[in-house]
């Protein structure tokens, strides 16, 4: 499998940006679905993406949850948005494989 970079994961920092990080945060702590909240618009960004692009989501999709936390770690403490702080957080880590869970069936 791939390894996944830390520049793979910010080219996709619209996606971990859509939501508010108030909101993320609101959402990570109960669990819920927020690829169904934005399906519309994550559609329409994935209906976009170029081959290499949709190679490397698919990488990050398929990448192990703790690795992809580190790398929201270092994506934090880079850019230091809150959103990706909230995801490197190990109490997270439910929140994330749903929402992975629920990219996997849009692909």
């Amino acid at each position: 499998m791939e390894k996944i970079t830390i520049d793979d994961v910010m080219e996709y920092d619209y996606l971990v940006t859509l939501a508010p990080s108030f909101i993320l945060e609101r959402m990570a702590k109960r669990n819920s679905n927020l690829v169904d909240k934005f399906k519309s618009v994550i559609q329409s960004y994935m209906d976009n993406l170029s081959m290499e692009q949709s190679n490397k989501l698919t990488a990050i999709l398929n990448s192990d949850v703790s690795e992809l936390q580190k790398i929201m770690m270092d994506s934090y403490l880079k850019t230091n948005k809150k959103q990706y702080k909230i995801l490197a957080n190990p109490d997270y880590k439910n929140f994330i494989v749903l929402n992975l869970d629920e990219l996997r069936k849009m692909i």
